[in-house]
């Protein structure tokens, strides 16, 4: 029998034979390989209903966790995450070099237990056990990740948590969360708290695309983060070895910002937080109170968050106000600029240098090339063209492969008519599956002195995706052939498409309740119908 694993490992021999998960079970493991010992505790005791304690130095253990390093690699390492898994019928071996590969191993042993193994309580009369089967494995990139925009439309904290744990089955190892926008500001900073008074929440939202003209729904939508909540949502992900990447978005699309804080744009204007979407003209201005706001915010945001990386945004950004405003203009003189364009480098700077301080680098979209470039150690992600990322390369810099073309799981799944509401593009599983981030020999690619293509990641914007539910509808099962891209080489995919694997992969986002798309279309209740989520562009 195929055990259709995704991602598929790179090495997979499976022989004859079951390792029963049974009463009496311990697990053998000490030191840091103790926390991945006990995540596989918690998944045995859903699948099985026992509760196999973690022990070191137990001789008699059916299950052992070795580890063989020294526990500490820079992120992101795709040695780092290096396993091997060895089921026999008597043992279950887990060895690895470093913690976070031994947690890619338990993720694929949740794969190997039936599919009913990964409800959150045992189903009676389903005999849990895992094939007989030696597995090595690594991925291809370091940085696998999936962005959730959460301040379009506000997602729950319980979800963040589930999503964490579905990119880990998936053996993604990064979650983005697009926190600040036009639309919503979702965090708490101390000492500015008209941004959650005023900025997390506003009065109504846009029906449908807004030339579709349905007016609005009337209805108050909204909602923010404790320091609290996140920290909750960090150290989650944390024992997954996930890591959460914020981002502010500035210094551009600030609308909720400046609903809040008026004064630190360019005009006597005050814009309420946005109802629609789109690009708004509404920028930072380039003072000082700007900045000691930001850095305010990215104060808060490096206590909250462990990540070596932080996301600053930079899209979109009008230079309209900046090329009208007297002020903006002496600012730019001031610094030597010539041009005000070339502000949102300078804002760039600012925050690289706040950050850099605290031991971080920042991240940004593609746009932060533009107008003066970025610093030498930014990481950009490239969202517009794939071409784009041979220049940042070039640059000297890292860089994030994200192209909307190729990873935007907001794009429809199909041409049909029956897709619910998304933001418009065609992006089908197939095009993912075939997508190659970094094809080795592309000249473009491989230019002398570039910087490091980190990895792959997929981008799920919530414009039109209000729920958790449309949210998941969305992301699944694209967001498996993202992560099948992100850890298998091209060559391997190929040889094991993903579409072979699909049909047994789905019985699992079954049993997790997982509300995805299937391969041939919708369900009749995940249609968009002719109401507000109707599709705009298809009669």
């Amino acid at each position: 029998m195929p055990l259709d694993l995704i991602p598929q490992p790179r090495s997979v021999v499976q022989r004859p034979g079951t390792f029963a998960v049974r009463s009496g079970l311990s697990i053998a493991a000490e030191g840091d390989a103790v926390g991945p010992a006990w995540l596989l505790h918690d998944v045995l005791r859903a699948a099985a209903g026992i509760a196999a304690p973690v022990l070191p130095h137990d001789a008699t253990a059916a299950i052992r966790f070795q580890l063989s390093g020294a526990g500490t690699a820079e992120f992101p390492s795709p040695a780092a995450e290096r396993y091997r898994l060895d089921v026999t019928e008597d043992a279950v071996t887990v060895s690895a070099s470093h913690p976070s590969g031994l947690v890619r191993a338990v993720q694929t042993i949740r794969q190997l237990l039936p599919a009913d193994g990964l409800r959150a309580a045992p189903v009676a009369g389903v005999p849990v056990q895992l094939p007989c089967v030696t597995i090595d494995d690594e991925p291809h990139f370091g940085w696998r990740g999936v962005m959730l925009d959460v301040a379009r439309h506000f997602q729950p904290k319980d979800f963040l948590l589930r999503l964490i744990d579905l990119a880990a089955l998936h053996q993604l190892n990064v979650v983005h969360l697009h926190l600040t926008d036009d639309q919503g500001w979702r965090l708490e900073v101390p000492g500015w708290p008209r941004l959650t008074e005023v900025g997390s929440w506003r009065p109504e939202t846009v029906v449908g695309h807004a030339a579709s003209g349905q007016g609005f729904d009337g209805t108050p939508h909204g909602g923010y983060y404790t320091a609290a909540d996140l920290k909750e949502v960090v150290a989650y992900a944390a024992a997954r070895h996930i890591t959460v990447v914020p981002e502010i978005d500035m210094p551009g699309h600030v609308r909720s910002v400046l609903a809040a804080y008026p004064e630190l744009g360019n005009t006597d204007t005050v814009h309420p937080v946005a109802t629609t979407f789109g690009i708004f003209p509404e920028v930072l201005a380039p003072t000082d109170e700007a900045l000691r706001f930001a850095r305010d915010v990215f104060d808060v945001v490096t206590e909250i968050f462990d990540a070596p990386y932080i996301h600053i945004g930079g899209d979109e950004c009008p230079r309209s106000e900046w090329r009208e405003s007297a002020q903006a203009k002496a600012r730019a003189d001031e610094l030597g600029l010539d041009s005000t364009d070339r502000l949102q480098s300078w804002f760039t700077a600012s925050f690289a240098d706040h950050l850099r301080a605290k031991g971080r680098r920042v991240i940004g979209w593609d746009e932060i090339l533009e107008d003066g470039g970025a610093p030498r150690d930014a990481v950009i992600s490239v969202w517009r063209e794939f071409a784009t990322a041979a220049k940042a390369l070039a640059a000297g810099h890292d860089v994030i492969v994200a192209p909307q073309k190729a990873v935007y799981l907001d794009w429809y799944e199909s041409d049909g008519p029956d897709e619910p509401l998304h933001i418009h593009g065609h992006l089908p599983l197939e095009t993912i599956a075939e997508f190659d981030p970094a094809p080795s020999g592309a000249p473009e690619m491989d230019a002398a002195g570039s910087g490091t293509v980190l990895g792959v990641q997929a981008q799920l914007w919530t414009e039109y995706l209000p729920t958790p539910r449309h949210v998941e509808y969305a992301a699944f099962p694209r967001l498996a052939a993202v992560a099948d891209m992100a850890w298998s080489g091209l060559d391997a995919r190929r040889e094991h498409p993903i579409a072979t694997r699909l049909a047994t992969h789905v019985t699992r986002l079954d049993a997790l309740g997982v509300n995805y798309r299937p391969t041939e279309g919708p369900h009749p209740w995940q249609r968009g119908g002719t109401g507000p989520r109707a599709r705009f562009d298809r009669a």
